[in-house]
């Protein structure tokens, strides 16, 4: 992590998410009609969804991959915008500036992308593209700002490196630790802020199996709704139209956050939440939590338990690899 002086924390947003698939209909009616989100058709090979006045939160390509493939991370100054550019560069990574035609998608002016753990695309970019045109939305809205479009969740055999990775290049700071145990199996979830938001990334460690056992680079995205019953109308909308619920309502023991999680059209789980804590810098300590749910989040179909319970027959077929991009993944002193 970088000295204090250089210290990018605070300055940095979960923005946008790039999702490729060919399953566009079906993420029209999960994401539109189910959760709620306003949807713009842009061509044959893109939509996007919105949660609030900026043009994009969620990017959909037309690709075979069925998952996340980038996060967008939206920086405040054009100042911390070249200080993570330079500690990019100055461990030998990678670089490439977006293409003109890939910054309108992502409704930014421009953007930087660079390699990120579990092969998710890391962009930065300083400034959003504002939609001329209000949401057309069921519900009351959604909780973005200073706090970002929302968190991601993934599995991981490298949790040290990863902390590491989002440690280094955005000053990621750790929020808690979480246990749990299932089917046996002891694992142990590390959440990482980079601002008022509780956590951005969750890193669910996997590393006394094999293989990760997750297909899909992240295990869920999260977004906020604005009151409880916008939570509970787009749960209720989810059940009616037949998509499968992965985790029924219930509140997490760390975030306070009641929430549900949907599984989308390409595999990977939607959870949509209300009312989690904020972060007070002046007084939070890192503690650890026993299990991830003070009620509730009870399966209601296929979740990451059903999976890590298929994975004792089948991890020896699976050939999942993961890139930590080592040179930025300078695991942190003090963890467990």
């Amino acid at each position: 992590m970088s000295d204090n002086l250089n210290s990018v924390f605070g300055n940095v947003h979960l923005g946008y998410i790039v999702i490729e698939t060919e399953k566009f209909d079906d993420w029209k009616r999960f994401g539109r009609d189910a959760i709620g989100m306003h949807v713009d058709d842009l061509a044959h090979d893109a939509m996007r969804f919105r949660l609030d006045a900026n043009e994009c939160r969620m990017l959909l390509r037309r690709g075979p991959a069925e998952d996340v493939i980038a996060l967008g991370w939206q920086i405040d100054h054009h100042a911390t915008f070249d200080e993570i550019t330079r500690r990019v560069a100055d461990h030998g990574v990678p670089s490439t500036k977006g293409s003109d035609d890939d910054a309108k998608l992502r409704g930014v002016e421009r953007f930087l992308r660079f390699p990120g753990p579990n092969g998710l695309t890391q962009e930065i970019y300083t400034t959003a593209r504002t939609a001329p045109m209000p949401l057309n939305i069921p519900s009351s809205g959604f909780v973005t700002g200073d706090g970002g479009l929302g968190h991601v969740a993934l599995t991981t055999k490298n949790p040290y490196l990863v902390r590491g990775y989002f440690d280094h290049v955005f000053d990621a700071r750790l929020s808690d630790y979480i246990d749990e145990t299932i089917n046996g199996l002891k694992l142990k979830i590390r959440f990482l802020r980079v601002n008022e938001r509780h956590h951005s990334v969750a890193i669910a460690s996997v590393n006394t199996l094999p293989v990760n056992p997750i297909r899909t680079r992240v295990q869920h995205v999260n977004v906020q709704m604005a009151t409880l019953d916008d939570m509970v109308d787009s749960y209720q909308r989810v059940t009616r139209l037949g998509f499968d619920m992965a985790l029924s309502v219930g509140q997490h023991t760390n975030d306070k956050e009641l929430s549900y999680y949907a599984l989308t059209p390409s595999g990977f789980e939607w959870e949509v939440g209300w009312n989690p804590i904020v972060v007070d810098e002046s007084t939070w300590q890192p503690t650890t939590h026993q299990g991830i749910s003070i009620w509730g989040h009870t399966p209601e179909g296929q979740t990451v338990v059903d999976k890590l319970r298929q994975f004792a027959i089948a991890a020896r077929s699976l050939t999942h690899r993961e890139n930590a991009v080592t040179p930025l993944a300078e695991p942190p002193i003090y963890d467990d």
